[in-house]
């Protein structure tokens, strides 16, 4: 292979964004696999709650009394359907101090237990994937890191090319090597056929990110680009779990203020049930009362809201009603949102693993797996290779190609906090040569 200065310089930018990328690597890579399987997870938390008799099912407005006179400092905030027959039913109540409470109810209407969701298992593996649990400085870090994780990604194909061509080590392992040299043939190998979907993995999450989803939001509303509510949060917003259904990397606590309050001579809770089970929405199905607070936007307006908010994004749709005819006012879905909005949902959606069912999150799976043997790899490679007590990071290189100073370029200003970090580190590496090295080899780069 061709030691040229720029294979050189594009390995020493492959190193180092491998060194400071692959502990973030492993640990978004298990809290992500774990986070795929949230539907699985969170049944497994309500499995007391579910498989019931239905036998004596009383109204939904019976079991929101009962719930009421179990937790009376709480008040109605969303009731949720239950998924299959027999399943209690959810209610939710807001708490004086501003928390949210998961009450299910039995179908015969006897208050069976609650949930926080904030201890909600796939809740707090979502804040670790989202924030490291560190607030909005961890959010900023895992987007640096997945900024960098793309930079090791496209330097790491520029070193699989082989020169020249060979269909050996470069589209399948060579399997008659031993020791490095197969374990060298495994990293290039798995790195190739997975970085795509990587790529697209990290894209993906991109609109949850601070900075990025931040500048995307801006655009979004200040100059026009897309109309609507957005229907994901970003920042450090996202690492406080307040929402029982849904997902977005943790989604924020809304201020509760005073309790929603019903209009007058409303019909009851029952009959916006019924409009509910005749839509057959995909579960999980809320039911909204008049001024109760929403995951997204301005609390619910003068009306009963009816709303599926299920993980696979083109499936949410929402109906609003009159609440004293029960007249159907409004009517959304996935359709109808901005061809932008919807591409980013569908990109959500494939990267919770909830696009296409189990096959998506089987897929997700391999994916990560993959991403932590290529980690495995990564570093076993470097540790056989460097002597005892040495970094033996690559040698530098000399300039860059122009084509290759254009990449950088794009990058950066795609990914703001990759380049911020590259602009810092150039500047860093230019001091440092100016002070240890002869003017002669002052400009020598990374």
């Amino acid at each position: 292979m061709a030691d040229t200065a720029t294979y050189r310089t594009v390995w020493r930018w492959h190193f180092y964004a491998g060194l400071f990328v692959l502990p973030f690597v492993l640990l978004l890579s298990v809290s992500g696999a774990i986070y795929l399987f949230k539907p699985q997870i969170d049944r497994w938390e309500e499995r007391a709650y579910r498989g019931l008799s239905p036998q004596g099912a009383v109204s939904a407005d019976r079991q929101l009394a009962a719930v009421r006179d179990a937790f009376t400092s709480g008040s109605f905030t969303g009731y949720r359907l239950p998924e299959h027959a027999g399943d209690a039913a959810m209610v939710q109540l807001s708490m004086p101090d501003g928390s949210l409470a998961e009450v299910f109810v039995s179908p015969q209407g006897q208050v069976l237990g609650q949930l926080d969701p904030a201890e909600r298992i796939s809740n707090v593996v979502s804040a670790f994937h989202g924030s490291m649990l560190m607030g909005e400085w961890g959010d900023r870090l895992v987007e640096l890191a997945a900024s960098w994780t793309i930079v090791m990604i496209l330097t790491g194909l520029y070193l699989w090319w082989p020169r020249p061509f060979r269909a050996g080590g470069t589209l399948w392992p060579r399997f008659a090597l031993k020791g490095r040299a197969l374990m060298k043939d495994l990293h290039r190998v798995t790195g190739f056929w997975i970085a795509g979907l990587v790529l697209l993995m990290l894209a993906s999450g991109l609109p949850w990110a601070g900075t990025w989803g931040s500048a995307f939001a801006w655009a979004r509303s200040e100059i026009g680009l897309v109309a609507g509510v957005q229907e994901w949060r970003i920042g450090a917003e996202k690492a406080a779990v307040a929402v029982p259904v849904g997902h977005d990397h943790g989604a924020a606590s809304h201020a509760m203020g005073t309790a929603p309050a019903m209009p007058p001579r409303s019909l009851p809770l029952a009959a916006f049930v019924e409009h509910a089970r005749a839509e057959a929405m995909a579960f999980p199905v809320m039911v909204l009362p008049p001024r109760a607070p929403q995951r997204f936007g301005p609390p619910t307006e003068n009306v009963w809201t009816v709303k599926s908010e299920a993980q696979n994004r083109p499936l949410v749709r929402a109906v609003t009603y009159d609440p004293q005819t029960g007249a159907e006012l409004s009517r959304s879905g996935f359709a109808d949102k901005h061809p932008i909005d919807r591409a980013i949902n569908i990109g959500i959606a494939w990267h919770e693993g909830a696009l296409f069912g189990l096959a998506n999150q089987i897929m997700g799976l391999l994916i990560a797996l993959a991403l932590i043997a290529l980690s495995v790899l990564g570093v076993v490679l470097w540790l056989k290779r460097r002597p005892s007590g040495q970094l033996a990071a690559p040698p530098a290189g000399g300039t860059l190609p122009g084509g290759f100073v254009t990449v950088i370029v794009v990058l950066a200003l795609l990914l703001p906090l990759f380049g911020i970090s590259a602009i810092a580190i150039f500047l860093a590496a230019r001091v440092r040569a100016r002070r240890r090295a002869p003017p002669s080899m002052a400009r020598r780069t990374l």
